[in-house]
């Protein structure tokens, strides 16, 4: 019984010096943290700039399973051809040359223009998720392939002297610039530390394009292709069932998280001004490979081309690029700008412009 006693006496005493320690800990502690933030400001919320630098690290990029690419191999091949040929017979051309097959890209997109080109193909007018058809690629040209006047054309600006041009991508062939620069605004000038995209710049001008076909691998892993004429002939049958189409949207980069969009991978933005006044025509693809003496077969396929130029933030540009890196197929050789094609004749370009 003495010892009963004697170890609950001993129990009060290890609870109370257990309270009495831990209450001066929690003193301690509270005077230290007290003294600690004596002097100092709280911390200020977050900026919409602040909150972008935690994308710094890049944007995730992740692999599907792999799997049997089913879209691998179905570019038809078709080379380029001669846009004029020499004339032997039959109808002329300037009394010199005959025109080569087909209608090309890309061309003046001003509202009212038409090109001199008889085209037999007829532009579809729907958006083009309501023809059944879905983006199989999308990649970017420096400057730009069309021309709208007043938004992006030989009178555009955009970050200029020998240091800029040592960055900007080697051997590639620049196109027409938007009006939107302001060398003023540190928007336009203000470096941004890409992850993903090469060779992009903040202040540049480039337009952006997205084939889509509705024989793509439309919902599945093997939708995005490079070359894109996998995607777009991935489940071709013929051509009287084929429907082809490129859209295309013209942008100023900035450094602005104001202007940031989370998917500029699947199509043209619309939204607001956004995709709304478009030029649509029927013509061919594109790239600095192609000029007006040397033409694509390619043909025949629907454009629909946003007149307007746009400012987007480097992020929603980087985050395009994170997107490619996680398709199924390889799409490293569309992290970087390609080469604008120089602006197509009249002669050359269709004559079936809509005018929504």
């Amino acid at each position: 019984m003495i010892f009963t006693n004697i170890a609950i006496v001993l129990l009060a005493v290890a609870s109370e010096l257990n309270y009495t320690t831990a209450s001066q800990l929690r003193t301690l502690k509270g005077n230290k943290k007290e003294k600690s933030t004596k002097g100092t400001k709280s911390p200020k919320k977050s900026s919409k700039s602040e909150k972008a630098t935690k994308c710094d690290g890049g944007f995730p990029i992740k692999k599907p399973p792999s799997g049997i690419n089913t879209c691998a191999g179905k570019d038809l091949g078709l080379p380029d051809i001669d846009c004029y040929v020499n004339a032997m017979s039959g109808p002329v051309f300037n009394n010199t040359y005959i025109i080569g097959k087909s209608e090309q890209s890309g061309v003046n997109v001003t509202k009212g223009y038409n090109g001199d080109f008889n085209a037999i193909s007829v532009p579809l007018t729907n958006p083009f998720w309501v023809e059944g058809m879905c983006a199989v690629n999308v990649h970017f040209h420096l400057g730009t392939e069309h021309l709208s006047a007043g938004e992006y054309d030989e009178n555009g600006n955009g970050p200029t002297g020998e240091a800029h041009s040592r960055i900007l991508a080697e051997n590639v062939q620049s196109g027409y610039k938007c009006h939107h620069y302001d060398a003023d605004d540190s928007k336009f000038t203000k470096t941004y530390e890409w992850k993903h995209c090469k060779d992009v710049h903040v202040g540049e001008t480039y337009e952006v394009h997205w084939p889509h076909s509705n024989a793509g691998a439309c919902g599945t892993l093997n939708q995005f292709q490079v070359p894109f004429a996998d995607g777009v002939f991935c489940n071709y049958i013929d051509l009287d069932s084929l429907k082809a189409g490129v859209q295309a949207q013209v942008f100023t980069i900035v450094n602005d998280e104001d202007y940031y969009y989370p998917d500029l991978m699947h199509g043209m933005i619309v939204d607001g001004d956004k995709g709304k006044d478009k030029a649509i025509y029927t013509g061919s693809t594109t790239g600095e490979k192609r000029s007006n003496e040397v033409c694509s077969q390619v043909s025949g396929i629907t454009w629909q081309v946003d007149r307007k130029c746009h400012m987007i933030s480097a992020s929603t540009f980087d985050k395009m690029c994170a997107d490619m890196m996680s398709q199924r197929d390889d799409m490293s050789t569309a992290l970087h700008p390609h080469g604008a094609r120089e602006l197509v004749d009249d002669a050359l370009a269709a004559d079936n412009h809509a005018q929504p």
